[in-house]
């Protein structure tokens, strides 16, 4: 999605507020780690180097028809549609398109079995026309760039093009581009495993409770979401959504629970998914922060992890609530602002017992929950 908001000025302010609330308490905040954004154009330069040699490849007319059959329903796995091509361009772009898919998840620091990453669908439907009258298509990377005026597409024979953004191309152009949902869910993973490897997310053991109690736990659920933005422009690729509920854990310690999102594709569209946001048990006190963010591509979740938890195993358990939202976000380094992961919205003191809708802090989206018990078999 597109995020057209200024974000160097959310960071300069919500970190003012994090350094007052971290050091509130006995211990002493360390600086968030300087570390250079996880390598973040590099996903974009392999994303590059596939989307030139997709387009030198559909030269073969025998490949072309079976990209435009796999591709006009949506988006398709490119390797896996390149591999089963019997056209020697197509096996030959399969190769390249496995190591690429193999170098993406050691950037984003996740396993090497994760299977086909990259994909490939027509950047917009009205394009089909061009494709019918035998117009020869262009192929880009997507970009996570909400600001370019234009971006570089390529043809048959290499040649680069540079399409304005600012309307859709009259000619047809295929969009190499991440399985966002796969990367940003294999990414979760990562970053709940990291996080609770550093003491923010370990479980506990709980005490004795009555039996009662022991039939279920209260829960806060989603019943309806909307994210407030621009419409998401033709060029951009998938965008996933992910919240980090933070509050303090049984142990005292802070705690932080990854929660995927990955239904929220589209801005100004109210979606219900009665979706469990924060599952209470987990947590000491009856308050806790949302942190909703978004994956554009090139955020590694292990060193997002490494970086939230430098600071977050700062603050101690002051014996009641302390607002979390400032210090998960100056915890992020400045420079990954710039396009990846990006704040989207945030909520806080959410307690169990709240309900009906609660708009964001930075008036960007709001949540409509409700307690919700969920009971044992």
């Amino acid at each position: 999605m597109s995020r057209s908001r200024t974000r160097r000025g959310i960071l300069a302010a919500v970190a003012a507020v994090a350094l007052l609330t971290i050091t509130a308490g006995p211990a002493t905040a360390s600086p968030a780690p300087s570390a250079p954004p996880a390598k973040g154009a590099e996903v974009t330069r392999i994303e590059e180097q596939v989307a030139r040699d997709l387009a030198r490849s559909l030269a073969d007319a025998d490949w072309r028809a079976r990209l435009r059959a796999g591709a006009d329903a949506g988006s398709a796995q490119l390797g896996p549609l390149a591999s089963g091509s019997a056209a020697p361009a197509a096996r030959d772009l399969a190769a390249g398109v496995a190591a690429a898919d193999r170098r993406i998840a050691a950037v984003k620091g996740l396993g090497a079995d994760l299977g086909p990453l990259l994909q490939v669908q027509l950047a917009d439907p009205a394009m089909r026309a061009a494709l019918d009258a035998g117009v020869a298509p262009l192929v880009a990377a997507a970009t996570a760039d909400d600001h370019a005026r234009t971006i570089t597409a390529y043809d048959t024979a290499g040649r680069s093009h540079l399409l304005a953004t600012g309307k859709v191309p009259d000619r047809p152009v295929y969009l190499v581009d991440l399985d966002s949902a796969r990367t940003t869910a294999a990414g979760l993973r990562v970053l709940g495993a990291e996080l609770a490897r550093q003491g923010l997310g370990l479980p506990v053991a709980r005490p004795a409770a009555p039996a009662a109690a022991a039939a279920g736990w209260w829960a806060t659920k989603v019943d309806a979401v909307e994210v407030k933005d621009d419409e998401e422009p033709w060029f951009k690729g998938d965008a996933e959504m992910f919240a980090l509920v933070t509050g303090f854990g049984l142990d005292g310690k802070v705690r932080v629970d990854p929660v995927d999102m990955p239904y929220l594709n589209n801005d100004g569209t109210v979606y219900r998914p009665n979706q469990i946001l924060v599952n209470w048990s987990n947590y000491k006190y009856n308050l806790a922060d949302v942190v909703l963010m978004e994956d554009d591509g090139d955020t590694n979740y292990q060193a997002l992890a490494t970086a939230i938890a430098a600071v977050l195993l700062t603050i101690a358990d002051q014996g009641a609530y302390i607002p979390l939202v400032n210090a998960v976000l100056s915890a992020v380094p400045a420079s990954w602002w710039t396009d990846d992961p990006d704040y989207v919205d945030s909520w806080y003191t959410l307690a169990r017992t709240s309900s009906g809708r609660l708009d964001g802090a930075a008036a960007n989206g709001w949540l409509s929950v409700s307690p919700y018990f969920v009971e044992q078999f």
